[in-house]
């Protein structure tokens, strides 16, 4: 399971790459072709369409647009020729002129089978390249807990990528605030306590069941309105082993399934830490090797690649800075030796640090001496 999702995090980072790159073009016009083939759908009948579309773009107006769009179009049909055969997941291909000087021609194709398949087709120029259904699959689809609550109710719910699933909806027997008559108000005061607690520990129980033995949980997140949550959440109503899964506690305005959302939309912070704090927890296991043992790590290009054929690499460390090529080329050799690969951005202070070490560098799986 585990060399499972580093090869999808490593697809999800090359696609984040992928989409990084082609998100810097503008047309001047609506000239960049985009075309999305569905998994199973016969490339012939692609490359018909998009024959049949060359024809229909003769009919542009703008000289500089149609030829633009010609072009771009036979550039792509040429480019799914070679391909001849739909991948698994299907396809998505981009063409289009991306010079920079008006009146130059550059014209470049891409294509890529992403990690998951693609299910719509599509066909469209415009101005820039259509890249959302890429962006969604680029996306974590890691599984966090959620909890909204106060003393009248808790909602237990699942976020699964952008989709939360609502698991378990308790109402509480905590009474109103309002006592009724013949009640002493200490009485009543204490009966709300105890309904309250018992309310709590129910919640908890739901939390175990629910989240205890989940594979691939990432975290929980708890939120409500008022001091209901911190009551809950220090309290001794949560097993230890579900409450160190606990990452954020937020206030909210609702419960329920407005809760939900909004604890999600106050939580973007954390999630995006999290993908972060992975990349910093590896980044840092490599520099603390590099200064204690310095055997059990290499950088350079020449100095991995030397060790992962040798059979000596744990995990390959490359920059998203780097060229495509390069970085297919690494995971090829380290699938061969399975090694594990892991894309590391440049937006950290460590990504950064790797960059200036050559953006490629590797945790070995046994000390190996430099000559």
């Amino acid at each position: 399971m585990e060399n499972e999702d580093k090869a999808s995090m490593l697809q999800r980072q090359k696609l984040k790459h992928f989409v990084k790159e082609l998100e810097l073009f503008r047309g001047r016009h609506t000239e960049y072709v985009s075309v999305y083939v569905p998994q199973g759908y016969d490339m012939n009948a692609i490359i018909n369409h998009l024959q049949q579309e060359q024809g229909t773009a003769t009919n542009i107006k703008s000289k500089t647009n149609r030829d633009a769009v010609i072009t771009a179009l036979e550039r792509m049909i040429q480019h799914l020729k070679l391909i001849k055969r739909t991948p698994a997941h299907g396809l998505a291909a981009f063409s289009g002129n991306i010079a920079k000087r008006e009146g130059f021609q550059e014209f470049k194709v891409w294509s890529i089978e992403p990690p998951t398949p693609i299910n719509t087709r599509l066909y469209r120029c415009d101005k820039e390249f259509i890249l959302d259904p890429l962006k969604e699959m680029a996306e974590d689809k890691s599984t966090y807990g959620l909890v909204v609550m106060d003393r009248r109710d808790a909602t237990v719910a699942l976020l699964k990528g952008k989709t939360i699933i609502p698991l378990v909806k308790e109402d509480s027997m905590v009474p109103g605030k309002m006592k009724a008559g013949g009640q002493s108000s200490v009485r009543f005061a204490q009966n709300r306590e105890l309904a309250a607690k018992a309310f709590y520990n129910k919640i908890g129980e739901i939390m175990k069941d629910q989240f205890l033995k989940m594979e691939n949980l990432k975290g929980i997140l708890v939120g409500g309105p008022g001091p209901t949550k911190y009551e809950f959440v220090d309290g001794n109503f949560i097993t230890t082993d579900v409450k160190n899964k606990i990452i954020g506690i937020k206030d909210l305005s609702y419960t329920e399934e407005f809760g939900l959302q909004e604890l999600v939309d106050k939580s973007d912070d954390i999630l995006a830490n999290e993908e972060i704090a992975e990349e910093k927890k590896i980044m840092q296991k490599f520099f603390d090797l590099l200064g204690k043992t310095p055997g059990k790590v290499s950088y350079g290009k020449d100095e991995v690649l030397k060790n992962i054929q040798f059979g000596a690499v744990d995990t390959v460390l490359l920059s998203e800075a780097l060229e495509d090529e390069v970085i297919d080329m690494f995971t090829e050799e380290a699938e061969k030796m399975n090694s594990a690969v892991f894309l590391v951005s440049v937006e950290t202070r460590e990504g950064v640090q790797l960059k200036e070490l050559g953006k490629i560098a590797a945790i070995l799986r046994y000390e190996v001496r430099n000559e």
